[in-house]
């Protein structure tokens, strides 16, 4: 539907250049949302999809093991949209103190965005709804290092942003001034808490999506913030158990419809394009994650079987195995701490794993500190 602007324009000075700056009518969009056939039928295929992904527990030895890879598949893949060139296996390395292959800056950008995903969830199972503190702490532990540390960690912006454009006045869009930011949150804030009234929960992620890139009230991290909020409202609302819905994949496959149905939601009001953007988003999104959770637990019961090849060395391979399976990429002095092992145990497993079965893949060259990869896992995770 063609709503026309949804909000408003008023004069403003961004660069030194004056502009026209946009601030957003409060949420839900007036007139109401057309749920018609098209839509109702995409919105039932992504609450099936969802079904079947909440159901994923059924699918998996330990649900947790799985939610460790996939949240770090999913900082990764936010955090490219904004321009890091970090790679799983770069974020994996990062954690255990090892070398990446790319720049810090990059991989403290994905590791922080892991650790406020966690801080997100945490927080919504504690029961605290999503609000102002809330928002706010999680954008202090998305910019705690890398680049971040200098764009005013968990604080509002104080100056006004553009987007696009070398210049304000050219810019493809420039949201709200400062001093209007704490009443957009303000409504948007109420429209979360179901004030005044609830609102089905995939509608509400989609909505609160929009609106939050429009307000874009920090200095930086507003992408990656906009998109960690889609999986913990789903939770807070209890259609998923455990947070395993991110959209990063598709929103960056997709990436240039992406940023024109939230514009096109601005200029003329087309929520409904939107909706259906994003319902086809959290389908493929979640039909591809139980695709991938069948894929993993397949993979665990093959390799296990082949380790019975190992002789005396199978039962020390098959903790090991399962510590990968947790953690695919592992140093030995972090399998020590895993599986209780002594080293010399875990390397003379871990060169069968390699040499006899190929189930491993040592990434140093080097004889001491040494890093080994269960590639199949880390394969099966990257091939979307």
């Amino acid at each position: 539907m063609n709503r026309g602007l949804t909000g408003r324009y008023v004069p403003s000075i961004a660069g030194g250049y004056a502009c026209q700056a946009f601030i957003p009518a409060p949420l839900p969009p007036n007139p109401s949302l057309e749920i018609n056939g098209k839509l109702q039928a995409r919105l039932a295929e992504a609450h099936i999809a969802l079904g079947r992904l909440d159901a994923i527990s059924s699918l998996l030895p330990d649900t947790k093991l799985f939610l460790y890879s996939y949240v770090r598949k999913e900082a990764v893949m936010s955090s490219q949209i904004e321009g890091t060139q970090s790679s799983l296996s770069d974020l994996m390395l990062y954690e255990m103190a090892a070398q990446p292959g790319v720049p810090m800056d990059d991989v403290q950008e994905v590791s922080c965005y892991v650790n406020a995903l966690t801080l997100g969830v945490e927080r919504i199972k504690q029961g605290n709804p999503i609000t102002i503190r809330l928002v706010k702490e999680l954008h202090q532990a998305l910019m705690t290092s890398g680049r971040g540390i200098q764009r005013s960690p968990g604080e509002f912006r104080t100056n006004q942003v553009w987007i696009g454009g070398h210049r304000a006045d050219e810019a493809t869009f420039v949201p709200p001034p400062a001093n209007e930011i704490a009443a957009c949150w303000s409504e948007l804030e109420k429209f979360l808490n179901d004030i005044p009234e609830a609102i089905e929960p995939v509608i509400k992620a989609a909505l609160m999506h929009v609106q939050f890139e429009t307000i874009h009230p920090f200095m930086d991290g507003n992408g990656r913030l906009g998109r960690l909020l889609i999986p913990l409202i789903l939770a807070q609302a209890g259609v998923l158990h455990e947070p395993l819905l991110y959209l990063s994949v598709f929103f960056k496959k997709h990436r240039q419809t992406y940023y024109e149905r939230l514009q096109q939601v601005r200029l003329t009001g087309d929520w409904e394009s939107w909706l259906l953007f994003f319902v086809d988003a959290i389908t493929a999104t979640a039909t591809q994650a139980v695709a991938t959770a069948q894929q993993l637990n397949q993979l665990l019961a093959v390799d296990k079987a082949k380790l019975a090849h190992l002789g005396r060395l199978a039962g020390s391979a098959k903790q090991i195995l399962e510590a990968l399976f947790n953690q695919p990429i592992v140093s030995i002095n972090l399998l020590v701490e895993k599986t209780g092992l002594t080293p010399a145990t875990i390397g003379k497993a871990l060169d069968a794993m390699e040499n006899t079965l190929g189930l491993v893949r040592e990434l140093t060259g080097q004889k001491r500190n040494r890093v080994y990869a269960y590639s199949a896992y880390i394969d099966i995770l990257n091939q979307e």
